[in-house]
């Protein structure tokens, strides 16, 4: 009997979330391995999908016909054991499908395609071969599926058993290769060559002469036409004349455009602080006892975390481990990626969602290879195939992007335990402002808690002046900017130094409404108003996209008393122009920053003292670290405090404490202005007051006294459908299976969702609070398996483990 293998199929239903067993064919039997793709038939039919090998049988007593293989995708395994093994508990953890869990952890291009091709089975006229099949054997049907009279041809011939409809499988992972030039002569060759040239072959007398100093080096044609002055067509006519050779060798796209310093350019540690030195040495002691200890590293704002994070990696390093560290946000790569750079070279490898897919697929080679031993980026970086891992540090690690909003709804700080706890090695939680459950576990011992209390440059952390906008609005009418912003701008506009601003809003008005009649021009798939775009002359949903032009008149009743009202950076921007005319601004929120490489060339341009101003959105709260930056403003800090969530005090209170940190990082000594209309506001104040001891205190209390996070455990139920009634019927159906559960378990719900409605889909939810509940996990596991049998393909059921937002 034939070897048999174990495949998850790329089908992600629940009837699918097991491995299928596969007969192996005899030419594959000494080459298929654990961990590979391959192409398999699956279903009825000639349908053929792509899977994963996930386990090797022996030859069993089976009776009936199993199906083989169709054939490998890859030479080696592209999952190795240790994430298999994680993709396995995130499936469980997550309530997500196997697949998806292993896609999350690849590069797309690693997601192979599927292409309907016409095959001919049984001979037919050789003019229909020439015209159809351009006499092959077989025809990409998407080339001709607009053709109706060859689409009537090919029914004709499947009618008549002629030909079949197959689906293959196309793998999209392609490597970058570039042309090299190699001499094919010697330099006494080459000599005797330019000694027949005619004088006025200049071209070829160029070409020889280079080729010559080559003395049989191989070079890039790309090198070699910068070298020479030289185009391709030289090039092309050597080889035809026999001097030199072309060749194809593979090179990696290099992601950021970033420039990789030689060994001689690499940074030397800078000497560390008592402190730094403090909260470092049992970092290094777990590292060098293999260890799973989980740290907190609570820092204030320009303590010198980074440094710290920078030894940990070189201690790895000297022992022959790896390393991860982890940022929230792409806004903060650029920085953190060119202090990790130039401390360590060409070892760094760049992970996050701004790459390009072949740039992402290089990167993750390079890692796989073992070519590179130290990764940064965001989220989808904690799946990176090092091997031996030394330490693993998560920056920030207070921030909710850390949490994916989409299937499967992993929280990387839970995936970084996992992996700590696998390969023995320590993980550094790092944060100024810690998030209430890591701050929680490391008071309650089950984190081990190191503090850096001060800043590097033994400055105080910068007083915090909260402003009063209701008195200001009334004396001044309506502005983005209070007297004393104002005036604080336009000193630092005197010395030459630098202020960021922020608005956690974009765009240029919030809403549009008629005064006439108070219509607000709303989404037409969501339930939200349209945010006025004036750059682009659009209003725009900022869930689904939808675009439309801004009106002139009301659509409701024709009056053109319309107003807009509301403020985002777009409009702030503009203020600035009129107020400080003389003031250079860099704008920097998702509208600006949309193209490739557009967070680092903005970073770059103010950190060379381009502009005087940067203002943005919540990007450019976090990590980043200018001299010459004395002034912060809050223009708004009560965008955040509005939203009916129970998170959206620590999320002022941490926002506003981020980007105070941005000023006086050097010797100059830093201001910060944070404008509200909530100034009572305990998040404010404690955030005016530095305080986070005191507002971890205030905190905890209302979560206990309200029955959440980190007292209890939360899961959020969502059901939606394009019809409102349906997702209504779908969710109440669902909480009648929820029986059995622990009595302090608690349900909250159902109830239609804050945004009823996103993108033409109806959603309503259900809120569970528990604190230990052995039954949950196998109640909503069998609830998602009921969901799939009972309901129709329309109906989306998510089960959201501790949800970040409860929108």
């Amino acid at each position: 009997m034939p070897e048999l293998a174990q495949v998850i199929v790329d089908v992600p239903t629940m009837q699918t979330n097991r491995p299928y067993t596969y007969q192996i064919p005899d030419r594959l039997s000494h080459q298929v391995k654990i961990g590979m793709r391959v192409i398999v038939p699956f279903g009825k039919g000639q349908r053929e999908v792509q899977g994963f090998i996930v386990g090797l049988d022996e030859p069993t007593s089976y009776d009936g016909q199993l199906k083989p293989l169709s054939g490998l995708m890859d030479l080696t395994p592209v999952v190795n054991p240790e994430l298999l093994e994680l993709s396995k508990w995130m499936a469980d953890d997550t309530y997500s499908f196997w697949i998806s869990c292993i896609y999350t952890m690849l590069p797309n291009v690693l997601k192979a395609q599927s292409k309907r091709v016409v095959r001919i089975v049984d001979e037919i006229d050789e003019q229909t071969s020439l015209n159809l099949f351009k006499g092959g054997d077989e025809l990409d049907f998407a080339d001709v599926q607009n053709d109706p009279d060859a689409v009537s041809q090919l029914l004709k011939l499947r009618r008549a058993g002629k030909i079949r409809f197959e689906y293959q499988v196309v793998d999209r992972a392609k490597v970058k290769m570039v042309t090299t030039i190699t001499p094919a002569m010697d330099f006494l060759q080459l000599e005797d060559v330019l000694h027949d040239l005619r004088k006025n072959a200049k071209v070829q007398q160029r070409l020889a002469a280079y080729l010559q100093n080559l003395q049989g080096h191989t070079v890039t044609l790309m090198q070699a036409e910068k070298e020479s002055g030289l185009n391709s067509a030289a090039f092309s006519m050597g080889m035809k004349k026999g001097w030199l050779k072309k060749g194809q060798i593979e090179r990696y796209r290099i992601p950021d455009s970033g420039r990789v310093p030689s060994e001689r350019e690499l940074t030397k540690p800078l000497k560390l602080t008592h402190d730094q030195e403090q909260v470092l040495a049992p970092v290094v002691k777990d590292i060098d006892q293999e260890q799973a200890q989980t740290f907190l590293l609570r820092g204030v704002t320009g303590s010198g975390k980074t440094e710290v994070y920078l030894h940990a990696i070189a201690h790895a390093l000297k022992k022959g481990q790896s390393a991860l560290l982890l940022v929230p946000e792409i806004s903060l790569t650029p920085q953190i990626v060119d202090q990790v750079r130039g401390r360590f070279g060409k070892q760094v490898a760049v992970i996050h969602s701004a790459l390009s897919s072949g740039e992402r697929y290089d990167e993750w080679r390079r890692i796989e290879r073992g070519e590179a031993s130290v990764v940064v980026g965001a989220r989808s970086a904690v799946f990176a195939p090092l091997k031996n891992i030394g330490i693993i540090i998560m920056d920030e690690e207070h921030e909710s992007s850390y949490k994916q909003d989409d299937v499967p709804r992993y929280h990387a700080r839970k995936v970084a335990k996992w992996r700590s706890r696998y390969h023995h090695c320590p993980l550094l939680l790092g944060s100024a402002t810690p998030s209430l459950e890591s701050y929680a576990r490391a008071m309650a011992g089950n984190y081990q808690l190191l503090t850096l209390a001060h800043r590097i440059n033994q400055q105080p952390l910068p007083p915090i002046q909260v402003i009063d906008m209701r008195p200001e609005i009334q004396a001044r009418g309506e502005s983005n900017f209070s007297t004393e912003l104002l005036s604080a701008l336009n000193d630092r506009l005197q010395k030459h130094e630098q202020s960021i601003l922020m608005l956690n809003r974009r765009g240029f008005s919030s809403f549009m409404m008629c005064r006439s009649c108070g219509y607000v021009l709303k989404c037409p798939n969501c339930d939200i108003s349209l945010t006025m775009h004036l750059d682009t002359h659009t209003m725009k949903c900022h869930y689904c996209g939808h675009e439309e032009p801004i009106p002139s008149v009301c659509p409701n009743c024709h009056s053109r008393q319309i107003r807009y009202y509301g403020t985002g950076t777009e409009k702030v921007a503009m203020e600035l122009h009129h107020l400080l005319p003389q003031a250079r601004v860099i704008r920097m929120d998702v509208d600006t920053t949309r193209r490739k490489g557009m967070h680092g060339k903005l970073l770059r341009e103010f950190g060379n003292h381009e502009a005087d101003i940067l203002l943005g959105t919540q990007m450019i709260a976090k990590g980043l670290d200018f001299p010459n930056v004395t002034l912060v403003g809050v223009l708004n800090a009560d965008t955040g405090l509005d939203i009916p969530d129970f998170r959206a005090s620590e999320r002022t209170f941490d926002l506003l404490s981020q980007v105070s940190g941005r000023a006086g990082r050097a010797d100059k000594k830093g201001q910060v202005i944070i404008q509200t209309f909530n100034p009572d506001n305990y998040a404010i104040r404690l955030a005016q007051a530095h305080d986070y001891d005191h507002f971890f205190a205030t905190e905890m209390n209302i979560r206990s006294q309200a029955g959440y996070p980190p007292y209890f455990y939360t899961v959020k139920l969502m059901a939606s459908h394009p019809e409102e009634k349906e997702a209504a019927k779908v969710i109440y159906d669902l909480k009648a299976h929820l029986t059995g559960l622990a009595k302090d378990t608690i349900i909250l719900g159902p109830t239609p969702r804050a945004i009823a409605r996103l993108k033409r889909r109806y959603y309503y939810q259900i809120i569970i609070k528990y604190r230990h509940d052995p039954a949950l996990h196998q109640c909503l596991t069998k609830m998602l398996q009921y969901a799939q049998q009972q309901y129709p393909r329309d109906v989306e059921l998510v089960i959201d483990p501790d949800p970040q937002y409860f929108l």
